[in-house]
């Protein structure tokens, strides 16, 4: 039932080759000068925001029209030093003469309403220094960022009105250290600082944040699970996600203790949302049965095979089932969230020459088709929103995965009906144990002259934890053309880590290995590790906008579901048994050669684990009252 993320097929001899040096943030403004032509006063500022290593760089720029409408621009600048290089550029047409580059706009993002912005970016080399450009001008004029007020009166010259920008939105230009806010709340809570001169939207209205002043709804089936068990009625009203695991999942409940079907879970959630006045609420639904389904993994592998119609089965018996019950009108004031294939996408990113069934994968097209074909039919639903998921750091974390992971997901979008707009947002760490926040390092930490990179546990990583993967890879998907307003999700289910293992502070060490060892929260034994692990805790209370960019922490791993067997058991749900969720497994490659770090005496993915959900709450982190 869940979802097995696994950390990228990538041998760490492969990862030691890659620079080692922290990574540096150089964010800063240009400000370019206002000037006026026959045609338009032009007025502008450019930003820019680059991330580099010894050697290569990543840039983001945003384009603000702070002047009259524009109907296509060139932006222009010159590198200081000669050595600097764009390798790859993105959302832009790019050229590069010695020191002096040359940006030209693309149809989809040529107009520029006054006011509006637009993200470009590029990967680059240097050598020597890295200094940032100042020399920034657009059509030709150099403005200094100051605003200017539109043409009174346009001369015989101009040209018509600009037609409206197909993206017209920039990126905020987030920090990726931002520390999450410490307010808890028992259930998906206002955004933290709602304008009170602002009607809600109308029930129904598709919003940029789904979560944002809505309460999130409570399953009935896991409700009742966990307030069985001890102490489970602190946590019992939290709200949790509806997995269709399979196609009898739709009309019958996905596995173990979980009988209701998707109609059922929609009514109730029609009954909740009567129940709490004028709030909206929000349902959160994991679509999760493609062909050859997690096929890095046997924990959680699925019912459909792409060499058995998968495919076609999986479009007809599946997704135009979903959707039909979905695009009911009697559901219409909903806020239908979907968790789009767990695991699907990344996996042909990483695992492709190491599995034979993600080559197949792979090859047939079948989750790229899969996923495109979901994403059509639920986008066209206007109270359904779509989050894709996009794995976890410790998966694409490493420079050979994120950009090719950020490609692909733009030409899955793009290969949709309404291309990029058919995402709304993209989640992380589904189901898995990465924590949030690493609150005693980050990735710029330095131990006597050594990067943290340089450890064992980081393994040439660029992140130590989600939020900071979260927040990077929106950036980096919005430079690649993806709308301003996509959203990011964490899954806090299990990543709390707390208890009498959670460190106080940082080490005092001055050993890489021994710092990282003794200040990270995240006590798994590897961070490969996914199965059932021992030693984990209830994470961050679901709740929306907890830090720039990101919609809200989720709990989509509904907690105290096992992720697996700790030994073979048949079952009629496809799913097998994998080593990882062997607690006496010694481990492979994936892993380190570590072991597996799950639990004993676990059942088939899906069904209740009373042991691992008093382990959950035991080690909540922050700490259950």
């Amino acid at each position: 039932m869940r979802s097995t993320p696994r950390p990228g097929a990538v041998s760490s001899t492969v990862r030691r080759g890659l620079v080692a040096a922290a990574v540096l943030a150089l964010g800063s403004t240009a400000a370019v000068a206002t000037a006026t032509s026959a045609s338009a006063a032009v007025s502008c500022k450019v930003t820019y925001s680059a991330s580099e290593w010894q050697g290569g760089m990543s840039v983001n720029l945003t384009i603000q029209n702070l002047g009259d409408a524009i109907n296509g621009w060139t932006l222009a600048f010159t590198f200081p030093n000669s050595s600097q290089k764009v390798t790859q550029g993105w959302s832009g047409n790019w050229s590069q003469s010695g020191s002096n580059v040359t940006v030209t706009a693309m149809d989809w993002n040529k107009s520029m309403p006054t006011g509006s912005s637009t993200n470009i970016g590029f990967n680059g080399t240097w050598s020597g220094s890295n200094p940032t450009p100042t020399d920034f001008k657009i059509n030709g004029v150099s403005c200094n960022g100051t605003p200017q007020s539109p043409s009174p009166s346009p001369s015989p010259s101009v040209s018509p009105s600009a037609s409206p920008s197909a993206s017209p939105s920039a990126s905020p230009s987030v920090s990726p250290s931002a520390s999450p806010s410490p307010r808890v709340s028992p259930s998906i809570s206002p955004s933290p600082s709602p304008s009170p001169s602002t009607s809600p939207p109308p029930p129904g209205t598709h919003v940029d944040n789904p979560y944002s002043g809505a309460t999130g709804y409570v399953n009935p089936d896991w409700s009742a699970s966990a307030a069985s068990e001890p102490g489970g009625s602190r946590v019992a009203n939290m709200s949790t996600a509806v997995w269709l695991d399979r196609i009898a999942a739709i009309s019958s409940g996905s596995a173990g203790n979980n009988s209701m079907g998707l109609r059922d879970h929609l009514d109730e959630a029609v009954r909740q949302d009567a129940a709490n006045g004028s709030t909206p609420l929000t349902i959160q639904v994991v679509i999760y049965d493609l062909p050859n389904r997690d096929c890095s993994a046997l924990a959680s592998n699925g019912e459909l095979k792409i060499a058995q119609n998968g495919l076609a089965r999986y479009k007809s018996e599946y997704i135009d089932v979903i959707a039909d019950i979905m695009s009911d009108s009697k559901y219409s004031n909903l806020r239908i969230v979907t968790i789009i294939e767990p695991d699907s996408l990344p996996n042909l990113i990483t695992n492709v020459s190491s599995f034979q069934a993600c080559q197949e994968a792979q090859s047939s097209g079948a989750y790229v088709q899969g996923v495109q074909y979901a994403l059509n039919k639920l986008h066209a639903i206007k109270n359904v929103y779509t989050y894709v998921d996009a794995a976890h750091h410790a998966w694409l974390g490493w420079d050979n995965n994120f950009q090719p992971m950020v490609n692909l997901f733009y030409q899955v979008a793009s290969g949709t009906t309404a291309g990029v707009n058919s995402i709304d947002g993209f989640i992380v760490n589904t189901a898995n144990f990465g924590a949030t926040v690493e609150p005693y390092f980050t990735i710029n930490t330095s131990v006597n002259g050594q990067s943290v990179r340089q450890s064992h546990w980081v393994d040439w990583n660029w992140y130590v934890d989600e939020q900071s993967f979260a927040i990077a890879l929106r950036n980096a998907l919005v430079a690649k053309g993806f709308p301003n307003t996509l959203g990011m999700l964490i899954d806090t289910s299990r990543n709390g880590w707390g208890g009498s293992a959670r460190p106080t502070g940082p080490s005092t060490s001055t050993n890489v290995d021994t710092f990282v060892n003794e200040s990270r929260v995240d006590r798994r034994i590897h961070a490969g590790n996914w199965c059932n692990q021992s030693g984990a805790g209830l994470g961050e209370r679901p709740r929306a906008n907890p830090a720039t960019g990101l919609d809200a922490y989720v709990w989509i791993k509904p907690p105290g579901e096992s992720d697996g067997s700790s030994s073979a058991i048949d079952n009629d749900e496809g799913k097998g048994f994998d080593r990882m969720c062997d607690p006496t497994y010694g481990g492979n490659s994936l892993n380190g050669n570590n072991p597996s770090g799950a639990l004993a005496n676990a059942p088939v993915s899906g069904h209740w684990f009373s042991a691992q959900f008093q382990q959950l709450m035991q080690n909540a982190y922050p700490p259950l009252s």
